[in-house]
């Protein structure tokens, strides 16, 4: 199996390990982890991951929002 290229979050600064990484699974789901905690993969289907990224940009993740 080919080694995952994992793309770091463009709002991430160089040198921080607190951001979300993603990488394509070709003809799978979206794989994301959490920068600081890099073992702990997460998977999401391409029309899940789109919402969610429609939503941080909309700014709907917020604590408390509802």
């Amino acid at each position: 199996m080919p080694q995952a290229i994992w793309q770091k979050s463009s709002y991430s600064g160089s040198g921080q390990d607190d951001c979300i990484e993603v990488t394509p699974h070709p003809g799978g789901p979206i794989l994301y982890r959490e920068g600081d905690h890099p073992a702990t993969v997460g998977r999401a289907t391409a029309p899940s991951w789109a919402a969610f990224l429609r939503a941080v940009k909309a700014d709907r993740c917020a604590a408390g929002f509802r």
